[in-house]
């Protein structure tokens, strides 16, 4: 198992600021090749709190890609819905271009109703337009002199740049919570598959559905499986937890109130059972993240352990997106967390790995 670093903002201007968000992020990223951070990866949301801050993760990852020189800077993930191919794909073309041909592209579906409200798209067209705008950012990568008519953008004879750094272009995740289908699919296109414990059901079943369908699909190589999890790492397991539930907490806080219009009931063909995932979300708070696996918080012993039995209940997971930085968290308090974690957790890891090797 890898470790990476999760960006995923919760905060208005008071009593954080953007400047001193970012700022105090890029100082975490500096950390990455220290300690042997793997990828640094960001959201793309819009108009609250819960995300907001990350309108565009391009513009982060660019920033990030001059602060380490060797993770992999993964849009996670961009959303189809609101941008068009041919921008979308010059954009990457030029972070891989930046960053040295070492982004990953993660494309999510959006669920937000404020999102497709104020961008004036209905969002019974949510999974027409996620399909047709990834494969049409695919074709724009890989080859030139392209020509697509689609449902939403059309255009003919186009070749986009800058041409992306890595041949045939970078590897794509799917972003998946709630359905099967959305595991399938990312399976069925051969991509790997990004996911987020203790949001909507366990995900263990998924997991096999999404293995199953890459398998049954006839790809090459190995399925890859990413999640993003809380974390808090301290020499006394008392003090992690003291300071990680509130902000988790928080946190979570943050997000319903980002999705109460789910409480209403079903809003979309294309959302199917999203208000029950409403009423589960509504559920959660710190114990049940970590009794779900989505928040390791404790001692570096205590991570090594939580870590070992998810990869075991989950059949192997490749990479971890840890969140250190969630809510109101000071720096002072995310520094220290992020470079234990690296001093203690991911050395026993890689041990591990290179012994299988």
């Amino acid at each position: 198992m890898e470790f990476g670093m999760q960006f995923f903002p919760d905060q208005w201007p008071n009593p954080k600021p953007a400047a001193q968000y970012f700022d105090e992020s890029l100082r975490l990223v500096d950390m990455c090749d220290r300690y042997g951070y793997v990828h640094v990866r960001i959201v793309e949301h819009y108009f609250h709190l819960w995300g907001g801050y990350s309108p565009n993760p391009i513009v982060f990852l660019t920033a990030a890609s001059q602060r380490t020189r060797k993770a992999r800077l993964i849009t996670g993930a961009v959303l189809p819905s609101f941008n068009n191919p041919l921008k979308l794909a010059g954009e990457l073309g030029m972070l891989d271009a930046i960053s040295g041909g070492r982004l990953d592209v993660g494309f999510a579906r959006a669920f937000l109703p404020y999102e497709f409200r104020h961008f004036n798209v209905p969002m019974d067209e949510s999974n027409a337009r996620f399909e047709e705008g990834i494969e049409q950012v695919r074709l724009l990568l890989e080859e030139e002199n392209v020509s697509s008519k689609g449902r939403f953008h059309s255009f003919a004879n186009v070749t986009s740049l800058p041409r992306p750094t890595q041949k045939p272009r970078p590897s794509f995740y799917i972003a998946a919570i709630a359905t099967p289908s959305s595991f399938e699919r990312a399976g069925r296109l051969g991509h790997a598959v990004m996911a987020i414990p203790g949001i909507g059901p366990t995900p263990t079943e998924f997991i096999g559905s999404y293995r199953d369908a890459w398998k049954s699909a006839g790809h090459k190589g190995k399925p890859r499986v990413m999640f993003a999890v809380f974390m808090l790492c301290h020499e006394s397991r008392e003090e992690a937890i003291r300071i990680a539930k509130p902000r988790i907490e928080g946190h979570m806080a943050s997000m319903m109130d980002a999705v109460v219009e789910w409480a209403a009931g079903p809003l979309s063909k294309d959302y199917p059972n999203y208000e029950k995932m409403y009423h589960m979300m509504k559920e959660q708070n710190f114990a049940t993240q970590v009794a779900h696996r989505a928040a390791y918080v404790g001692t570096p012993k205590d991570l090594i352990e939580q870590f070992h039995e998810f990869d075991k209940v989950m059949g192997g997971i490749d990479s971890a997106s840890l969140q250190g930085n969630y809510n109101d968290m000071p720096i002072e308090l995310a520094e220290p967390s992020v470079r234990l974690f690296g001093e203690k957790v991911i050395p026993h890891f890689a041990r591990q790995k290179a012994a299988a090797e």
